[in-house]
Formats: C-alpha cells, sequence, structure tokens
C-alpha cells in the first residue's frame, strides 16, 4: 500500500525549505518556485518576484525538496519527471507541490494553500453564494483559470455546509488540498494516486458508499465528467472544477467533451441536472493584494431551454438579465471594481467576457482605452 502522499516535516527540514515557506508567508506570496539555475522566486499579489540568493544547483533542489517528499513519490519523480503532493508545514500552512524536470533541469512549484479553512464572507464573495450551501442534488461547478482561487472558494462553501448540515461528503482530489474536520457532517477524503486511482474510478465507487455531496477536484477527462453526470442524475449534490472563465463556456466546455453523437443527449442531461456555475478570476488590486471577480449563474427555465436546444450564446444575456434570481454577470462585476477605484480599468478589460462592450463602457467613463485617442467624459460631450 503506498505511503500517504501528504508529506509531514522530518527532521532538520525547518532550516531548509522551512525558511523560504516561512519567508513566504511573511511576504503574503501564493507560490514559490524554485529552478535550477535560477534563484528562488515567489509570486505575490500575482506577479513574480526573484529572492536575493544564489542560483539553485541540482543539489540546492534535492537538499530542499527530497526530504519533504514521499519516497515512493520522489523515485517516480525520478522516473517520469512530474509529480504532485501536499506538504504540512506545522504552525506555518498547507501547500501543493508539482515536481517537474524542464531544459535547464529540476524544478519545483509550491502554492500556499493555507492551513486554515476561511469562510466565505472572509473570502468577500457575494453574499448570494449562500445560496449554494442548502443545495441538496444536481451540479454545482466552480471554475477559472489555474490559481483563480477554485479551491478556496469550494472549501468555504463545503466548510460552511459541514457546520450547517448533517451529511455526507466524499471528495476526491488531487492532490487532496484543504483538510476538513468531521463537524456536523462526516467527511471522507480521497486523493488519487493514495486511496484511489483515478477521479473517475472514485467517482464510480463513491455511488456505493452512501454520499450526499461528492466534490471532484477536476473534471479533466471523458470518463471522470460522464460519471459526475450519471451521478447528479442520481440525486446526488456534485461539486466539479474547471478551467473556464465564464458560465456559458463552462458548459460549452462540458458538452465538446463527448463525441457529437453523444451531445445531444449531453444536453438533455446537463439542462437537468446542472443548479450552478460560479466562475472566477483573480485581480490584482491597486493598492496591493488579490480580488476576486465573480460571475454567478444559477439555472432557471430558460437557461435550462438554452442548454437543451443548443443555444448557450445566450446564456450570458440570460445572467445579465438575472439580477432579479442572484445572477451576477462577470462583466459587471469588473465594471464594479472599476467604479470602486479597486482595479486598474486595463487590467479588468483584459479579464472582460465582452471586450468590445467594456470597451465602450470605458470610453464612456473618459478612460483611456489602447488604440483609442483622447477620450471624453459623457458629461463633457
Amino acid at each position: 500500500m503506498n505511503a500517504p502522499a501528504t508529506a509531514a516535516t522530518p527532521k532538520g527540514v525547518s532550516d531548509r525549505i522551512g525558511r523560504f515557506l516561512r519567508m513566504m508567508k511573511d511576504w503574503n506570496a501564493s507560490d514559490l518556485h524554485l529552478s535550477v539555475g535560477r534563484a528562488p522566486m515567489f509570486r505575490i499579489d500575482g506577479v513574480i518576484n526573484e529572492i536575493r540568493y544564489r542560483a539553485l544547483t541540482d543539489g540546492d533542489y534535492k537538499t530542499l525538496i527530497e526530504p519533504i517528499t514521499p519516497p515512493h513519490l520522489w523515485q517516480q519523480f525520478m522516473n517520469t519527471g512530474d509529480v504532485d503532493f501536499a506538504y504540512d508545514l506545522p504552525g506555518v500552512s498547507r501547500y501543493r507541490v508539482n515536481l517537474f524536470r524542464q531544459q535547464r533541469g529540476m524544478g519545483a512549484v509550491m502554492r500556499n494553500l493555507s492551513s486554515s479553512l476561511i469562510s466565505i464572507q472572509k473570502l468577500n464573495l457575494p453574499d448570494v453564494i449562500n445560496r449554494i450551501v442548502d443545495f441538496r442534488s444536481g451540479l454545482v461547478l466552480v471554475t477559472g483559470p489555474t490559481g483563480s482561487g477554485k479551491s478556496t472558494t469550494l472549501a468555504a462553501i463545503i466548510n460552511e455546509m459541514n457546520q450547517k448540515h448533517s451529511m455526507h461528503f466524499i471528495t476526491i482530489e488531487d492532490p487532496l488540498e484543504f483538510v476538513h474536520e468531521n463537524k456536523k457532517s462526516l467527511l471522507s477524503q480521497r486523493e488519487v494516486h493514495t486511496h484511489t486511482e483515478g477521479f473517475a474510478q472514485a467517482l464510480r465507487a463513491a455511488m456505493r458508499e452512501n454520499p450526499d455531496c461528492i466534490l471532484v477536484g477536476e473534471m479533466r477527462d471523458l470518463e471522470t465528467i460522464s460519471a459526475a453526470l450519471v451521478a447528479a442524475e442520481t440525486g446526488i449534490l456534485v461539486f466539479g472544477t474547471l478551467h473556464t472563465n465564464s458560465a456559458a463556456k463552462t458548459i460549452d466546455r462540458l458538452i465538446s467533451s463527448f463525441p457529437v453523437d453523444r451531445q445531444s443527449g449531453v444536453r438533455n442531461t446537463l439542462s437537468g441536472v446542472l443548479r450552478a456555475v460560479v466562475a472566477q478570476q483573480l485581480m490584482r488590486k491597486k493598492v496591493g493584494g488579490r480580488a476576486a471577480a465573480v460571475e454567478i449563474m444559477f439555472s432557471n427555465f430558460a437557461i435550462s431551454s438554452m442548454i437543451r436546444e443548443g443555444k448557450t450564446f445566450q446564456v450570458s444575456n440570460a445572467i445579465a438579465s438575472g439580477k432579479k434570481d442572484g445572477m451576477i454577470a462577470m462583466d459587471d462585476t469588473l465594471k464594479d471594481m472599476v467604479e470602486a477605484d479597486l482595479v486598474e480599468a486595463s487590467d479588468a478589460l483584459d479579464k472582460a467576457i465582452d471586450k468590445d462592450g467594456f470597451r465602450e463602457y470605458l470610453k464612456g467613463r473618459g478612460v483611456a482605452v489602447e488604440g483609442e485617442e483622447d477620450p471624453v467624459p459623457v458629461s463633457e460631450r
């Protein structure tokens, strides 16, 4: 049996990798990058910053990384050049670790997961997300680019459900990121390659484990997506993640994952089980730090019909006109952030879904837009 892929701190490590991880916490960095031939680097507020340190050698890399890597995974890394695991440094934080080889040698990225769960309120997510906490069936997707906080948002939702409801949660993750205590609910957290061979296999097994809710860490292939839809069809609440930046693109991505001859049936299934999509992107704030720009779609009769009839191009308009139902469009969130002087207008434009419409909005506010000259505020025209 494989050892768990969550490493504890071996004796003596605190004066090696621990120095960087404590500094990472002090600097409020989200990621530590190690690459042979370069000095270590932190990602702070989305920007890579080099640490004042010597360029790492192969020996430095092994001294820093091998002691915190479970032995069977270090051997796997030596054999294949890629491995993922989670690492705990008590009193500091928990980290998702990826080891890889690249042209110049060995590399690693350690992402700070924070050892404590953060509430929905502390994440400054829209209050309407709390509606998801009371869902009991269907499919809920949390989407966004890599590093956009999908796992953190899902952990906050499940933590709230754990405190409020008596349920059996099964999580399937690679690696296991946030560790939940059993509160009102029972949580069975499974790590791919440690407790199960893969996402799809664990999903099929979960159907026999009397779950109320299943969290799929990543819906990365057809087999996993298909198994998640089947689970949602049976009345289980299923949470999943995808790397898309809007609800409409999320729906299209799910459907296009299937062969053309199956897509009509998948649209019918998805129209019946999809309950909500939360799409988020992290934005750099003007004053430092980052904030999440969030789009929220709750399925209703109109959206279900659009999915079933293959008219997903209409979903964005349905979200924009669904404010009374608690929906929030990504571009509306970005406009609110610009209005509040929270983010740079150019950054908001870069993340906008309807870029032409967002340019018009910025021009109307008198904000300079790349490719446009001397915008004039509406009040002065």
